[in-house]
C-alpha cells in the first residue's frame, strides 16, 4: 500500500510542477530581439485547448507571432503610452495581444506557441499574461507576485522573463 501511495503522490507532484504555462527560455539580455516560446503543458481539467492568448507588456515591442499549422492567428494593435523609434520610424501603436485559435490541442499533449519581440533596455522581470481557453473551461495564467513574494505560491502565475544586463565582453590577451 505504501508503494502505491508514494507512486500516486509522486505522480501528483510531477503534474503540479508542470501544470503552468511557462517560457521555454526564461532569461534574456536587455535590448535583444528574442523568441518567446510559451509551453502549454495541458488542457483545462482534461479538456482540449482551443485558444491561447498572450498579452504583451508595453515595454516589449515589435511582436510578431509564429504561424502554427491548424491554428489561426489574430493580433490586437493598440496605441502606446510612449512611442518608440524603430528603423528611423516613430511607432505610436503596437501589438499588445496575440491570439491563436484552432487546434485543438488534446490534454494528453503539449505544444509551444512563439512570438518574436524586441526586449526593453531595462533589467528586470517582464510578465506575460496568458489566457488558455478549452473545449470545456478556461485557465487564466495572470497572477503576478507582489514585491518580495515568490511565484511558487501562486495558483495561476503569469509566465515571466528575466531580462538581464548584457554580458561583459571577454578580455583577450
Amino acid at each position: 500500500m505504501k508503494k502505491i501511495t508514494l507512486l500516486l503522490l509522486g505522480s501528483l507532484i510531477a503534474q503540479g510542477a508542470s501544470a503552468h504555462v511557462t517560457l521555454d527560455q526564461p532569461k534574456a539580455n536587455v535590448g535583444a530581439y528574442y523568441k518567446l516560446t510559451f509551453k502549454i503543458g495541458h488542457g483545462c481539467e482534461g479538456s482540449a485547448t482551443t485558444t491561447v492568448k498572450v498579452s504583451i507588456p508595453e515595454s516589449v515591442s515589435g511582436a510578431k507571432p509564429m504561424p502554427k499549422a491548424g491554428w489561426k492567428i489574430d493580433t490586437t494593435i493598440l496605441p502606446l503610452t510612449t512611442p518608440y523609434n524603430s528603423h528611423g520610424k516613430t511607432i505610436s501603436q503596437d501589438v499588445r495581444e496575440v491570439t491563436w485559435t484552432g487546434g485543438p490541442l488534446p490534454d494528453a499533449y503539449y505544444d509551444e506557441f512563439s512570438i518574436q519581440v524586441k526586449l526593453p533596455d531595462i533589467v528586470g522581470k517582464q510578465y506575460f499574461k496568458v489566457t488558455q481557453l478549452c473545449e470545456k473551461g478556461r485557465m487564466d495564467w495572470v497572477e503576478i507576485p507582489t514585491d518580495g513574494q515568490s511565484a511558487k505560491g501562486l495558483k495561476s502565475p503569469a509566465p515571466v522573463l528575466e531580462i538581464m544586463g548584457k554580458p561583459e565582453a571577454e578580455h583577450h590577451h
